[in-house]
C-alpha cells in the first residue's frame, strides 16, 4: 500500500478553471483529465488524503466521481467542502475531517497552510493556495499538494519526504 495526497480538484468547478488558469476547456476535460491521472497513479490499494475542495457538483455526481477514483479515500475538508461529514462519507470517502490531522507523530495535513516554525517538531502538507506564488512548493517543513502544483497528479508521500529531505540538507 503506498500513501498519496491532493487538493483543490474542485471538481465540476467551471469559476476555478479562470482563477487558476487551468489548462483545460471545460470542467469535463479538467474532470476527466485528474481522473485518468488519478487512477493511472493510484490502485485500489492505496490511500490518498485530499486535502480540501474536492468538488463543486451535487451529492450525485461528486459520489460518481469519487467512486470512480481509486484507492482509499480521506478527506481533510476545505473551505469550499461545506456539507456534512456524513455527506462525504456517503461520496464514499473513508474518513473526512474538518480540522487539520496529525500524519505519522509528524505530519500535518491541512487544507489551509498552516504556521510552522523551525522549532516546531511538525511538517505541514496543505492546499487552498494554488498556483499563487507567495508560497514556495516546498521547505523545509511544508509542501504544497495543490493540484496546479503536482501536475493534476496525486503525489506519492514517498516523494514529499524525499523533495523535503533533500531540501534541508
Amino acid at each position: 500500500m503506498r500513501v498519496f495526497f491532493i487538493a483543490d480538484t474542485h471538481f465540476g468547478d467551471s469559476n476555478i478553471l479562470r482563477y487558476e488558469n487551468r489548462p483545460f476547456s471545460g470542467v469535463e476535460e479538467m474532470d476527466g483529465e485528474i481522473i485518468r491521472k488519478w487512477n493511472e497513479t493510484v490502485s485500489d490499494k492505496d490511500k490518498v488524503f485530499v486535502a480540501g475542495d474536492f468538488s463543486a457538483y451535487d451529492f450525485e455526481k461528486s459520489r460518481e466521481i469519487c467512486q470512480q477514483l481509486n484507492g482509499e479515500k480521506f478527506l481533510v475538508a476545505g473551505n469550499h467542502d461545506t456539507e456534512t461529514e456524513q455527506y462525504y462519507y456517503n461520496c464514499g470517502f473513508s474518513g473526512v475531517s474538518r480540522y487539520p490531522i496529525i500524519y505519522e507523530n509528524f505530519w500535518i495535513i491541512s487544507h489551509k497552510p498552516l504556521y510552522i516554525n523551525r522549532n516546531m517538531p511538525y511538517a505541514n502538507i496543505f492546499g487552498h493556495v494554488h498556483a499563487n506564488p507567495i508560497y514556495s512548493d516546498f521547505s523545509e517543513q511544508s509542501f504544497c499538494v495543490s493540484a496546479e502544483r503536482i501536475n493534476y497528479t496525486p503525489i506519492e508521500f514517498s516523494e514529499i519526504k524525499m523533495r523535503i529531505m533533500e531540501k534541508g540538507l
